[in-house]
């Protein structure tokens, strides 16, 4: 089985585009991807049978987040602007939340943890109904928001190092080291975990990322303290422009000082997001998915007609981690 899953993580790299942005496309399409190989059997069929359109459709909610009005705070949560222990003494249930702090902070401040329950109900409810494309559109979101919350900088008001003179962290983190080095990961995670307790798990998820925020932000400046600003950077040809991206000996490097924290994110990540797809599976009594089919007409229309509103659409307010 792991040496199916470093087979798999081959055929990824060779079919995703390369795009520094969050987990970005090849991240988020990765760890959907291997995630469906952690389902048991009574789930496996069906998620394998579409493991194409939840591949594709793992980074719609970053197209939706600046033309759609209240997306972009679904993608994390600034828990230092809360004060001290911020991960322990918040309010998981999102109405007693918005009692102590406003609608309006914690929409500027990112609503990640609650947004993943309200995916865990409405997944569990498609279940229920027993609706493909619901499942399946559902299941593409969710797996999103779940990677999102395994992001350190997805933490912290400091998400793009703009705060300590680091900027451009963010992509450093998420997306080039993954770029450059996920080809040699261990991504085998065993089969999905049934979670008992989804509202603690999402928070210790959270919790787990933010401790990690130190260490991604010092060690980027230790290493860089190593390296001239012509050896820090490169620039590098992605389609028919020329970027600059950090060169490969600073991304080695910093790689080498996180001892392989990126890769622990990313394989918690693939564990979770079937451990949520497979808790709402039980949650709705296991429903039988042989006889479901994999994505309609109506819903590949849908997906179509969403994507042309998009690339028409003004963009929305959209609070936080924008850069």
């Amino acid at each position: 089985m792991k040496r199916v899953f470093v087979a798999l993580v081959g055929i990824v790299l060779v079919l995703l585009p390369h795009h520094p942005r969050a987990w970005g496309f090849f991240g988020h399409r990765t760890i959907n991807r291997l995630a469906v190989y952690t389902l048991p059997p009574g789930m496996i069929g069906f998620y394998k049978a579409n493991i194409d359109y939840l591949t594709e459709n793992a980074t719609r909610p970053d197209s939706r987040r600046t033309v759609v009005a209240g997306e972009a705070p679904r993608h994390f949560i600034d828990l230092d602007v809360y004060g001290d222990s911020a991960a322990y003494k918040m309010p998981r249930n999102y109405t007693d939340a918005v009692a102590r702090y406003g609608e309006d902070t914690l929409q500027r401040h990112g609503i990640v943890p609650w947004h993943v329950i309200v995916m865990k109900n409405r997944l569990t409810e498609a279940f229920r109904q027993r609706d493909a494309d619901r499942i399946l559109a559902v299941s593409a979101d969710m797996g999103h928001y779940v990677a999102d919350a395994c992001v350190p900088l997805h933490t912290t008001h400091n998400y793009n190092g703009q705060l300590t003179g680091q900027r451009g962290i963010h992509g450093l983190w998420e997306s080039r080291l993954p770029e450059l080095l996920a080809s040699g990961y261990d991504f085998f995670t065993g089969p999905a975990p049934y979670i008992e307790r989804p509202v603690p798990t999402i928070w210790g998820i959270v919790t787990r990322s933010n401790a990690a925020v130190d260490s991604v932000l010092r060690f980027e400046r230790e290493v860089t303290t190593k390296f001239p600003e012509d050896k820090k950077y490169t620039f590098e040809q992605r389609g028919n422009q020329t970027v600059r991206a950090y060169s490969r000996e600073f991304s080695r490097e910093y790689h080498q000082r996180l001892n392989g924290q990126v890769e622990r994110q990313m394989r918690l990540a693939v564990r979770m997001v079937g451990a949520f797809w497979y808790t709402c599976w039980v949650d709705a009594g296991q429903p039988d998915l042989s006889k479901l089919t994999v994505a309609s007409e109506t819903e590949k229309k849908r997906l179509a007609r969403e994507s042309e509103e998009l690339q028409v659409a003004p963009q929305a307010n959209a609070p936080g981690h924008t850069d």
